[in-house]
């Protein structure tokens, strides 16, 4: 059984759907903890699922490598084998990436390397593109340009905002990171030789 800490900063709509995946007996993975950066929405589903939550909030820091000193303490206190980062608006210090990485997932609302960075949605629109997409990378010391597990595309509509596109984008989103969770749990999937191509 794959042990996942998930780390949020908002609602928590992607690990929502993680948690529901993984109350199916058969899904290989469990969450055992969920942090976040800030007083998130999201941690309310620990509550809801009798999951074990944590904050390490960002501002209660002096400096980002200190806070992320902080962050990797209290992830290694429940000794996952995969950290998956779930709509965690922050990028992790190097410390964070080098303590967890291959093992340490993103999801992003584009079709990486299209749109990298905080805001992929709204430059997908600002662009005029006809498709973007969503992506699941393992995180490395760059923005978004870590090695690709899989990724889709999505359909730019005609009238589509930042918020009908995104809504379109999520669903896929969740399903790229439940299969492939399930993948590395089976071992079809492989981070550290994907890391190493």
């Amino acid at each position: 059984m794959l042990k996942l800490v998930v780390l949020i900063s908002g609602g928590g709509s992607n690990l929502r759907a993680l948690l529901e995946a993984a109350a199916d007996p058969e899904y290989p993975a469990r969450v055992v903890a969920i942090g976040a950066d800030r007083d998130a929405d999201g941690l309310v589903l620990g509550e809801e699922y009798g999951i074990p939550t944590f904050s390490v909030p960002f501002t209660a820091y002096e400096s980002r490598d200190a806070w992320g000193e902080a962050l990797i303490e209290e992830i290694r206190r429940w000794e996952p084998d995969l950290v998956v980062l779930s709509g965690l608006m922050r990028l992790v210090p190097a410390s964070v990436v080098a303590a967890f990485s291959p093992f340490l997932l993103n999801t992003h609302p584009a079709y990486l390397p299209e749109f990298p960075g905080a805001h992929g949605v709204r430059d997908a629109i600002a662009a005029g593109v006809t498709q973007t997409g969503a992506s699941l990378i393992v995180v490395d010391d760059s923005v978004d340009g870590g090695p690709i597990i899989a990724q889709e595309r999505v359909p730019v509509l005609p009238g589509d905002t930042e918020s009908t596109l995104h809504d379109r984008i999520k669903p896929v989103e969740r399903r790229l990171l439940i299969q492939a969770v399930r993948d590395i749990a089976t071992a079809d999937l492989d981070l550290k030789e994907l890391a190493a191509s």
